[in-house]
């Protein structure tokens, strides 16, 4: 891959405004001078991932990473700095010359590693499916269906919907035509049959393909729908097959069109979910272009996580039958108890998914529907338990009480529960005051339920890398002494003000830091100075050798310290620094030179080390 000039590297850097970029990742609100959100690199609960738009960097204060834009996208999309600095540009909308890219747009993986060929593969399998649907008489009668369906052949182009034709080695074919002949990597693709002939069989034969994509919008799977020519009612399979997990494709992490769906998502500030890629493709047809699918699944840990990142408002917008409903429901006990996002049901009428809806009432009433025909969580959850109940039936009625009672503790709103109550209050003829007292019990419940949770799962789960890394972050934050605190001060002078540089690096005496990530900061920075004509942070981050110096970087350049240096202020810092830091180190030797004296018994030397200590104490004092 070829080296990107470094004058194309700091035009586009600063050309980019770091919170445009991470925006489109993540919801960042303003609080004082920075922005916050949820740290996307670890299971954040408070808000701790701030960044600097005048800084130009992010830094968590939790689990302690920190860097520039390109670091933030090499982290949250798992790609090389060369590839970091390529999406820059163009998410900037940067004008550079974009052959510096080519290589870099190829893959998120090394070409030549597993995942990397398995990638290819499927980008291959994607354009010989696309290509057989749309330029072929074996696509013909597919692509005539799909249009029946209302399908349209600018969606059919956008989602890049195939066809696997009845000739069950045609792929296999095609792919050593392209020089894809890796019989391991064909195997590990999941593309085809296992036989015990060894014959590399299209797995799925006579199917409209779906391509799932991943973040980045590369083709890591597929979902195949039968189609024979003759109808459906001849077929001996599964109506939808998937393809099997590879080291590319886990589909508990896969959500249906979100690489093209997350920027609109974030503009829109909400996510529909839907049932199905079909109801999907309906909806983007209509103008709905921020709704997602899970895989076939219910949704998962990972999911919730991801949408996490780009919005906390969810619209489940699932089928209006029974087996519909019961998912919303899971669905909503599920989102409550992962995360704090704020959900709406938009359920459409019994026996209609979203795509009967556009085909019988058209686009506009789609829009309208989605837009107005949406219930609160709780509105629908009351609906839901009515009916599984007689209301007419009194013992029923307090079952039906209890259950929404249960579900209302999930509300945290005070005027929010207050409706509720008089809801209940006003339709069975109950005091408020009683219904009250009943909410609590089951407030305090549920309280003891969440804390039995927390600890099963604290004694269950081993502490993952990202925990143990909060942990130490922690502890260090703890042990904070005043020569730490004037250490990070000092080298946030030193990065920032070329004056007080030229004057400590001046100095006859080297300055020693006592935290070695410290010392190594200012070492590496005195380097690069020196190396680069227009030195500043950003591309100091980029010079650093490793993610724990560029943390500890962004740690110190997120200290609020005025613009203007304090008269004294370099000065303090360095009496602490050179003059009382080693007389505390030599203190701290000394007593531990006594303690050992003690034990052994030693009393000349427990006297004579007595004395230089209240000695070194006096020094000290006079400082």
């Amino acid at each position: 891959m070829s080296r990107i000039p470094e004058e194309t590297i700091n035009s586009i850097r600063e050309k980019t405004d770091i919170v445009q970029v991470i925006s489109q990742y993540l919801q960042l609100r303003s609080s004082g001078q920075n922005l916050f959100a949820s740290c996307p690199f670890h299971d954040d609960k408070t808000p701790s991932f701030s960044v600097s738009k005048k800084k130009q960097i992010y830094h968590c204060f939790s689990c302690g990473r920190g860097g520039n834009v390109f670091g933030f996208l090499q982290e949250i999309e798992g790609i090389s700095f060369v590839e970091a600095v390529a999406k820059t540009a163009e998410l900037s909308d940067v004008e550079v010359d974009q052959s510096l890219f080519d290589q870099s747009r190829s893959s998120r993986f090394d070409p030549d590693s597993t995942k990397g060929k398995l990638l290819a593969v499927y980008e291959k399998a994607q354009l010989f499916y696309h290509h057989i649907l749309m330029n072929t008489k074996a696509g013909e009668a597919a692509l005539n269906y799909l249009i029946d369906r209302g399908i349209t052949e600018e969606s059919i182009e956008t989602f890049k919907i195939g066809f696997s034709p009845p000739q069950r080695e045609a792929l296999k074919m095609y792919l050593e035509n392209e020089n894809l002949d890796d019989v391991d990597i064909l195997k590990k693709s999941g593309l085809f049959s296992d036989r015990e002939d060894d014959k590399f069989y299209d797995r799925f034969t006579n199917r409209i393909l779906f391509p799932i994509t991943d973040a980045k919008g590369q083709t890591v799977a597929f979902s195949g729908r039968i189609f024979l020519e003759n109808g459906d009612q001849q077929r001996r399979t599964a109506k939808y097959m998937n393809s099997p997990e590879t080291e590319i494709f886990n589909k508990r992490r896969i959500l249906f069109n979100y690489d093209k769906a997350r920027p609109i998502i974030r503009r829109e500030g909400e996510v529909f979910l839907f049932e199905g890629f079909m109801d999907v493709i309906s909806a983007w047809q209509a103008g709905i272009r921020n709704g997602l699918a899970t895989m076939g699944t219910s949704l998962t840990e990972e999911q919730v996580h991801t949408l996490d990142k780009v919005t906390d408002h969810i619209v489940i917008a699932y089928d209006g039958d029974s087996a519909g409903l019961q998912a919303i429901k899971r669905a909503t006990e599920f989102i409550s108890e992962e995360t704090h996002f704020s959900i709406e049901i938009a359920a459409f009428p019994e026996k209609m998914d979203p795509d009967d809806f556009i085909q019988k009432k058209g686009p506009e009433a789609f829009k309208d529907f989605l837009a107005h025909g949406r219930d609160t969580l709780m509105s629908f959850l009351m609906n839901y338990h009515k009916k599984e109940v007689n209301l007419d039936n009194e013992s029923d009625q307090l079952k039906y009480i209890d259950k929404v009672l249960s579900e209302l503790t999930r509300v945290t709103s005070a005027v929010e529960r207050e409706m509720y109550l008089n809801q209940l209050s006003e339709r069975f003829d109950l005091s408020i005051e009683s219904l009250k007292e009943q909410l609590h019990g089951h407030i305090i419940s549920s309280q003891k339920e969440r804390r039995k949770q927390h600890h099963r799962r604290s004694d269950n789960q081993p502490v993952k890398k990202q925990e143990a890394t909060q942990i130490i972050v922690h502890q260090n934050k703890n042990k904070m002494t005043a020569v730490m605190k004037a250490e990070n001060a000092l080298l946030y002078r030193l990065f920032t003000n070329d004056e007080v540089w030229q004057n400590i690096t001046s100095l006859e005496n080297e300055l020693s830091f006592s935290v070695e990530s410290n010392q190594l900061l200012f070492l590496l920075y005195e380097k690069f100075y020196h190396s680069h004509d227009y030195p500043n942070v950003q591309s100091f981050i980029d010079f650093l050798p490793d993610e724990k110096l560029k943390s500890k970087a962004t740690e110190v350049m997120m200290l609020s310290l005025s613009e203007d240096i304090a008269p004294g202020e370099i000065e303090d810092y360095l009496d602490l620094i050179c003059n009382r830091q080693p007389l505390e180190n030599l203190i701290e030797s000394k007593r531990e030179e006594l303690a050992e004296a003690k034990r052994s018994g030693d009393k000349d030397r427990q006297q004579s080390l007595s004395i230089e200590i209240i000695n070194l104490y006096r020094q000290l004092k006079n400082k």
